[in-house]
Order: C-alpha cells, then sequence, then structure tokens
C-alpha cells in the first residue's frame, strides 16, 4: 500500500505539467526506481527495454541476488513530460512480472551532494570465520558507524554453505566497502581486534586503491606459517636436544632475544647430527591447512612467490619443489666431510632486516611497486617485512605480532589470505576448490 500511494502522487504530478507541456519540454529529472520481488531471466531486459523507449539516462545501477530473491535499483534522469508514461508502463511489467516497483524523486540538489561524495576515501573491510553470525555483523557495524563510514556495498566471498552437509565449506567471508575517513583509524582497529579476539573471527581493513587491487609479490615465513612446525625444533629431537632448542626458539620468537644469538646457539646445538635425517624431516613436514589451495590459486593468477625464511634452505627447497615457489632465502646448514652438521651456518643469516631488505629487493627485480607486495609470517623477526609490504598478515602470530600487525589470521587456514586480497570463491574455478 505504501509503495501505491508513493506512485500515485508522483503520477498526480505528471499530470499538472500536461497543461503546461512546451514550458517543460527541455525540463529533466532524476527518479530512483527499486524492484524487488522473485529474481527471472529477462526481467532485468524487460525494464532496460521500456526505459529505452524514453531515451532514459541511466546515471547509476545496482543489482543484488540473495536467494533467488532480486533487489535492483536504477537512478534515472529522464524529460519531465515523458516520465509518468514512462512510470505507467512500469508498472503494468511490474504487474505481470510479479515483482514490487517504487519510485522515488531525487532533487537536483540532492543528486549533486551524492556525486560530490565520490571524492571521499575508501575503504574495504573484510570478515572470516568458519561462520558469521548476526551477532558479529551487529557490533562490526556499530564500530563503523562509530567512526563515521557509510558502507556502500555488502559482497559475500565464500561459497553457499550446505545445511544438510555442514562440515563442507565451513567458513564464511563477507566484504564492506565503506566510504569516508575513520574518525580514529587508530581506535577502529583497536575495536576491530577487540572484537575479534571475543568473538572468534578474522578481519582486514585496508585502503581502497589501486594497489589493493593489484597485488602481485607475496613472501612467506615458513616455519610455523607455511608448515605447522619449526625445523629446528624437528632436528634439535633427532639430536637428542629438543627441549634446549625449543626454548631458545619460543624466546626467539616472543621477541625476547636477539634472533642471530639464538640462531646461533640453536646451529652449535645440532653439532655432530647426520645431515641425511632433514630428508627424513623435509617428507614429513605438516603443511599448514589451505597452503595446496593458496598455491594453485596464486600460481594460477601469475603472482610472484617467496620464501623468506630463519629456517633453512634444505627444507625450504624442499617446498619450492613441492609447490612451485619463485625464490627461496633462508639459512644454509654447514656440513662437514663426514656429512654431518658442523654447528655452524654458512653466509648471512636470514633475520627479520634481511626479510625486509629480501623483500624489498624481489620487488625491484620484478618491478613490482612496495604497495603491491603481501608478507605473511607468525614471529617477531617478521614485523619488518610485515611492516615494508602493502599488505602485513600476521597468521596464527605470537601475542606481540599479531598486536603489530593491521591484518591478522587465526581462526582460519593460509587460504584465508585469498579473501584479503578480494577473491571470491565463484572466481576460483578448479584451482580454488574446496
Amino acid at each position: 500500500m505504501h509503495i501505491i500511494i508513493k506512485v500515485h502522487h508522483l503520477l498526480i504530478n505528471k499530470c499538472r505539467y500536461k497543461a503546461s507541456k512546451t514550458e517543460h519540454m527541455d525540463k529533466e529529472e532524476q527518479i530512483l526506481i527499486s524492484i524487488t520481488g522473485q529474481d527471472r531471466p529477462g526481467l532485468t531486459a524487460s525494464v532496460m527495454t521500456i526505459l529505452a523507449r524514453y531515451d532514459t539516462n541511466i546515471l547509476d545501477i545496482g543489482q543484488a541476488d540473495i536467494h533467488s530473491t532480486l533487489s535492483l535499483g536504477i537512478l534515472i534522469r529522464i524529460n519531465e513530460v515523458s516520465s509518468g508514461q514512462m512510470m505507467k508502463e512500469l508498472l503494468f511489467k511490474a504487474t505481470e512480472l510479479g515483482v514490487n516497483l517504487a519510485f522515488t524523486p531525487i532533487s537536483d540538489d540532492n543528486y549533486e551532494h551524492w556525486v560530490d561524495q565520490q571524492g571521499k576515501n575508501r575503504y574495504i573491510l573484510t570478515l572470516i570465520g568458519r561462520s558469521l553470525s548476526a551477532r558479529e555483523i551487529a557490533c562490526t557495524t556499530k564500530v563503523i558507524a562509530s567512526q563515521g563510514l557509510n558502507i556502500d556495498s555488502i559482497l559475500r566471498l565464500t561459497g553457499r554453505m550446505s545445511i544438510k552437509h555442514p562440515e563442507r565449506n565451513r567458513r564464511a567471508c563477507i566484504e564492506f566497502s565503506l566510504r569516508g575517513t575513520p574518525t580514529d583509524r587508530h581506535t577502529m582497529q583497536g575495536e576491530l581486534v577487540k572484537l575479534s579476539n571475543e568473538q572468534g573471527f578474522d578481519f582486514s581493513l585496508q585502503k581502497d586503491d589501486m594497489y589493493r587491487r593489484m597485488r602481485r609479490l607475496i613472501c612467506f615465513d615458513m616455519d610455523s606459517t607455511l608448515i605447522q612446525t619449526e625445523c629446528i625444533d624437528e632436528l634439535a629431537k633427532c639430536a637428542g636436544v629438543g627441549d634446549k632448542v625449543k626454548t631458545i626458539t619460543e624466546r626467539a620468537m616472543r621477541g625476547e632475544i636477539d634472533f642471530k644469538e639464538s640462531f646461533t646457539e640453536r646451529v652449535a646445538l645440532l653439532k655432530g647430527l647426520d645431515a641425511s635425517i632433514m630428508e627424513d624431516i623435509a617428507r614429513k613436514l605438516p603443511i599448514t591447512e589451505g597452503v595446496p589451495r593458496l598455491m594453485k590459486v596464486l600460481k594460477t593468477c601469475g603472482y610472484k612467490i617467496a620464501i623468506l625464511s630463519g629456517g633453512f634452505t634444505f627444507f625450504g627447497e624442499y617446498m619450492q619443489r613441492k609447490f612451485g615457489f619463485d625464490y627461496v632465502y633462508a639459512n644454509e646448514l654447514e656440513i662437514g666431510e663426514d656429512g654431518k652438521l658442523t654447528g655452524r651456518y654458512v653466509g648471512e643469516i636470514v633475520d627479520g632486516r634481511r626479510k625486509a631488505e629480501l623483500l624489498k629487493l624481489i620487488a625491484q627485480v620484478e618491478h613490482v611497486n612496495l604497495a603491491q607486495t603481501i608478507a605473511v609470517g607468525d614471529g617477531a623477526n617478521d614485523l619488518p617485512m610485515l611492516t615494508e609490504a602493502g599488505l602485513g598478515i600476521a597468521f596464527h602470530a605470537k601475542p606481540r605480532v599479531a598486536a603489530n600487525a593491521r591484518q591478522n589470521i587465526k581462526n582460519m587456514g593460509l587460504d584465508g589470505v585469498l579473501y584479503f586480497l578480494g577473491f571470491k570463491d565463484s572466481y576460483l574455478g578448479s584451482q580454488g576448490r574446496l
């Protein structure tokens, strides 16, 4: 009833123009056409065919389809003399198609104010979880509103979830397109981190610019990122010094001691271990959830992919052969003539500073702007490259790292990175099939 009354008043106003048709011949107006109802093939074509008969100018258009239910908005500019007849035809067509139709007049001033909003900053806020409830979305949208940002669109990136088979595709990701500038981005980031920790979802807040849409180089830490272990800990177990090395490793990853110092101490404890054991360890490496899917998609899409690791080249090169990494930079263990580890390393240690340097070097070689780079890691020695990259992602990270990274993934597998890059499951085809 509300819609019918709204349309009726508009049509009455149209009748008033007939008396002075010549006067208004060149006068135009804006009308927002809103169509909702059961979607069907040819609906949009039917509407556009009618609009085309009246030389209608399309100022904006947007469509969403949820469970075969259509929501279509069309903002038009049309001669005032023609608009009444156009609306009558659309009403008849809407009745024929069984959809709801509403017309809203938009003044010139109102339209110009809307046009002026185009210059405002835009941000993309991505939420990922095993599932997302109304509670998580309600809390997130309250943060968005409190920062004075407007939600322009909401898009689901993940595939549809099955009710009968809930074990399939157990992930949910939605993307908010936000317009405006946060009142305090630091505060907004902190509030989102708090929600993420409390409610068990991951998020990414990024400036929506051309670089976000053109990432080309991604660099990964290896130990506890691409694989679910620390290779030096595995070697230490075989050498009978597992507890000693693990204690030093944990302190280093938390940033409590210098990485170079800790690395030298741990490598020294491996002296006398038969180097052949590394092949056996490599074959048994526990690959992190989502790595095969992530690598297939990134390789298909032409990304350059690097391992920048404080671990060892032997295992990095094993991962390179297995998944097709383009670059591997890690630490080289010295092996004596007797085939045993000497307790020393060869060359420069790949620590946090070196990882950041290598990120910039590879970007230069590949002719990639730093804003187009991505870095993913979990430990304190990853922070420099996470900070240097255009998009730094802390993955199941230590507290200090998580607190200093703008993007965190702690509830999902490593393929969660794809959603931060804007990929939809429907884009990925067979390479991205779950």
